[in-house]
């Protein structure tokens, strides 16, 4: 059966019950302020399903506590228990971390915002407010309701606190930008040098710009616990909110492109002409900054699919999707499969092409890079071949995601998220099920991207070719001399020239590092 990122994404509907969490909260207007914040202990029922929230199953945490908040004060008062009681915290949004930066067995108090929901225009602030457990399906619903959107992830079952605070990006990105070039403002918990638990909003015109500029792709679980956050395009003076962000499309194009078993002659050709394509096309403004379509391979008998999304507001777009499909199948020996192009609403598009929610419970190894230019012929054969392997046969998946558009028509410093001249995202994304195989499939991944790129040392670091890592995919291999022989630093390849400032921030709002985690700010 060929293999979709779509189909690895949707869990069973056994699977979906059993991760139902047992404290239900239904997003909708601003929560009443409670006081004393729930607590879970390992002797209660909601503590199991609350440890196996993470997404990677290599990893779980056992804290001593799960703190369940249900707004930013009860958030405040379990920070400041935590630190009272000299416990190392963790956050959990939505729970889509790839590594064990929250399960880990160093996390000794979880503060899980799976009850911090609510989406709701924020009158005093002229922005839309977001809490940072809502899930990104839930903000899409939400915001559609005024007639705009964002350009948020694919996945809806993503959690907006981490998801933001790492730059954010998804099908409308070539279009709009990232998520961080709509922020407005954050709502964080921080804690003082004596310990103290203090809520603090930072706006990009009012009081402490330089914390909600390090939220703008300084990655979660760095700066304290972001409780919401607002949302308000530049331009925007935030009077109306259907004038606040930009404007839902109003009907897409979508369909699924199949090119199965393919030979290596074959992939090199597709692969290349797909990286060409958008290479080409990556500029601001470049009327194909209208289409995403992220090609997805699965490892074995090397199918290839491609998921195309088209925004169909403008009059050309289905001569736009011939003239893709066109060059990337030019001379490609092999039969393409096409499902019916179908166009519909930007709602009906978000409901049923976009991933669905749910956890499938598979281990993880991932590792991403920005490209700058496209792989070499060599590059691509390498890839190939790690690809064609029949014994990697199963759940795992590279990916590549076209990036640019209007991305890359914000300096590289406006925002703490440096990817402003990378025109794709390549993500190496191992999966399997079974604990004896790990050291197989993390071997498999690390092979993969070392000889991709053994030039610099195995792993991108920038240059002409190269945009370095997204730190939403984090890696704690490029802070790894056995995995990094270039030189460079790893934050150079998640923070570039953005990195001292970041330290900077951190060192004021977290002067004693209570937030830490394997590629955490300042370490």
């Amino acid at each position: 059966m060929l293999f979709s990122r779509r189909r690895f994404l949707i869990a069973s509907a056994a699977g979906a019950a059993a991760s139902t969490l047992p404290i239900p909260f239904t997003p909708g207007i601003a929560p009443a302020r409670a006081q004393a914040p729930t607590v879970v202990v390992a002797t209660d029922p909601a503590y199991a399903t609350l440890t196996q929230r993470g997404y990677n199953r290599r990893f779980t945490a056992r804290p001593q506590r799960i703190h369940v908040p249900t707004s930013t004060e009860e958030i405040r008062l379990a920070v400041e228990a935590a630190v009272r009681d000299g416990l190392r915290i963790a956050v959990r949004s939505g729970g889509h971390g790839f590594e064990n930066f929250v399960d880990n067995d160093r996390t000794q108090a979880i503060i899980d915002l799976n009850r911090m929901g609510a989406v709701y225009w924020d009158e005093t602030q002229g922005a839309f407010s977001v809490d940072a457990g809502t899930l990104l399906g839930t903000v899409y619903e939400r915001l559609d309701g005024f007639g705009v959107t964002v350009p948020a992830g694919i996945c809806k079952g993503v959690g907006a606190g981490g998801h933001i605070a790492g730059g954010g990006y998804g099908p409308l990105s070539r279009q709009l930008g990232l998520m961080a070039d709509h922020l407005y403002g954050v709502e964080v918990i921080t804690v003082g040098k004596d310990g103290t638990a203090t809520t603090v909003l930072a706006t990009r015109d009012g009081p402490n710009a330089d914390l909600l500029w390090a939220h703008t792709g300084g990655g979660g679980g760095n700066f304290g616990v972001v409780s919401r956050y607002l949302l308000r395009s530049p331009g925007s003076d935030g009077g109306d909110p259907a004038l606040a962000l930009p404007k839902s499309p109003g009907s897409m194009l979508n369909t699924r492109l199949i090119l199965p078993l393919l030979d290596e002659e074959s992939f090199v050709r597709l692969l290349g002409n797909y990286l060409a394509f958008f290479e080409r096309h990556s500029a601001p403004g470049d009327p194909f900054t209208a289409l995403y379509a992220p090609l997805m391979i699965k490892p074995g008998i090397v199918d290839s699919e491609i998921l195309v999304l088209l925004n169909a507001d403008g009059p050309d777009a289905p001569a736009r999707f011939d003239e893709f499909v066109a060059a990337i199948t030019a001379g490609v020996g092999a039969a393409l499969i096409q499902s019916p192009l179908q166009r519909t609403g930007y709602a009906d598009t978000v409901a049923n092409v976009y991933y669905a929610a749910g956890m499938p419970g598979f281990r993880v190894k991932a590792k991403s890079a920005y490209l700058r230019k496209a792989y070499s012929t060599e590059q691509l054969r390498i890839l190939y071949r790690y690809f064609a392997d029949i014994r990697f046969l199963g759940e795992s998946q590279l990916e590549f995601m076209p990036f640019g558009g209007a991305v890359n028509a914000v300096a590289a410093d406006a925002t703490a998220a440096p990817a402003r001249d990378s025109f794709m995202k390549m993500l190496i994304h191992a999966a399997w099920r079974l604990p004896g195989d790990d050291e197989r499939f993390v071997g498999w991944a690390r092979e993969t991207f070392g000889e991709l790129y053994a030039e610099t040392g195995g792993v991108p670091v920038p240059n002409a070719a190269n945009g370095g890592s997204y730190i939403n995919y984090p890696d704690p291999d490029l802070a790894d001399a056995r995995w990094n022989t270039s030189g460079a630093p790893w934050h150079e390849l998640y923070y570039g020239a953005n990195y001292d400032r970041l330290c900077a921030i951190k060192a004021r709002w977290d002067p004693n590092n209570v937030f830490q985690h394997g590629l955490s700010i300042g370490q």
